[in-house]
């Protein structure tokens, strides 16, 4: 597996009947308030990292009702001081894989891993390198399990294509909840004909659902980022259609939207000597443009050129 282990993960068990006893806090779980886990811990957040916290547990504890997280085992990416950690368990999870780059991250997980003994294992590892089935396995997680993350800005998109271009399909993960830069998910949602359509709008309607479920001001996030953040609900289709390979899809729509002003039979160039054939076979006009096209003709126009080996 990838990444480096902490040096003292939490590992995960058969889930108790019960957490441990709270300890006295401000919080309905007993642990501290984050700003003095935060100041204890010396985790001011990292530009370079990505990192934007989210303090509010109520906020927190509304991403984590978004994610259905009852008797589940969850995958979170980039939890730092672990603000929705905390919220997914309250809200009932039954197991975490929290995967954290940030070192400094790792004692604050532990008091939450001994908060709830034996359902935390904390992965010491870079996200963008991780091979997830690997990774549940170590962790004794046999099940399909909900990816639910604020995702570090700076991977988030990366890392969502990834999900998306897993093999086999459908994929190792039951659902995604992940929250993002408002203007990302605005493109991960947007229908053909708007400004924000494009290839990562096709890649992940073609093979989920998704669906903006919440949005947040800057004021929720600690430090404020210059934008607004949207949380986007993502389920995978047992079966996407028109079939195509994912590795195709991408090139096609690499193509198309490369020269999205231009026509397709002069943008779709880069891909074949003879788009005017290719569009043919597809029943779609020439003159069209890649925004004007929707997802099920990017499959198809896909399925054509995986035929043509």
């Amino acid at each position: 597996m990838n990444g480096r282990k902490p040096s003292s993960p939490v590992r995960g068990g058969a889930r108790p009947a019960t957490a441990a006893p709270a300890r006295p806090g401000a919080s309905p779980d007993g642990l501290p308030p984050l700003r003095d886990v935060i100041a204890t811990h010396g985790l001011a957040p990292k530009k370079s990292l990505g990192q934007n916290f989210l303090l509010d547990l109520n906020v927190t504890r509304r991403i984590a009702r978004a994610a259905s997280p009852e008797g589940r085992a969850i995958v979170e990416v980039g939890p730092g001081p672990g603000g929705l950690t905390r919220a997914l368990f309250l809200e009932g999870a039954a197991r975490i894989l929290a995967v954290e780059r940030d070192d400094r991250a790792l004692a604050a997980l532990a008091e939450i891993g001994a908060r709830y003994p034996g359902r935390l294992e904390t992965l010491g590892a870079d996200a963008l390198a991780t091979d997830w089935p690997a990774a549940l396995a170590a962790a004794g997680i046999n099940e399909r399990a909900i990816i639910a993350a604020n995702l570090p800005y700076n991977i988030a998109t990366g890392l969502l294509i990834d999900w998306l271009e897993s093999e086999p399909w459908p994929p190792w993960y039951d659902r995604m909840v992940l929250m993002f830069q408002k203007e990302v998910a605005e493109r991960i949602v947007a229908r053909p004909g708007s400004k924000a359509y494009g290839r990562l709008a096709v890649i992940t309607q073609w093979r989920a659902t998704a669906r903006i479920v919440l949005t947040l001001g800057p004021e929720a996030f600690s430090p404020p980022p210059k934008v607004s953040s949207s949380v986007v609900e993502i389920v995978p289709r047992p079966s996407p259609a028109p079939a195509c390979s994912v590795a195709t899809l991408g090139r096609v729509t690499a193509a198309a939207f490369g020269q999205r002003r231009k026509m397709l039979r002069q943008s779709l160039k880069t891909l074949t000597a003879m788009p005017e054939l290719l569009l043919a076979e597809a029943g779609i006009s020439p003159e069209e443009r890649a925004e004007q096209l929707t997802v099920e003709q990017f499959a198809t126009l896909a399925a054509i050129m995986d035929r043509r080996g």
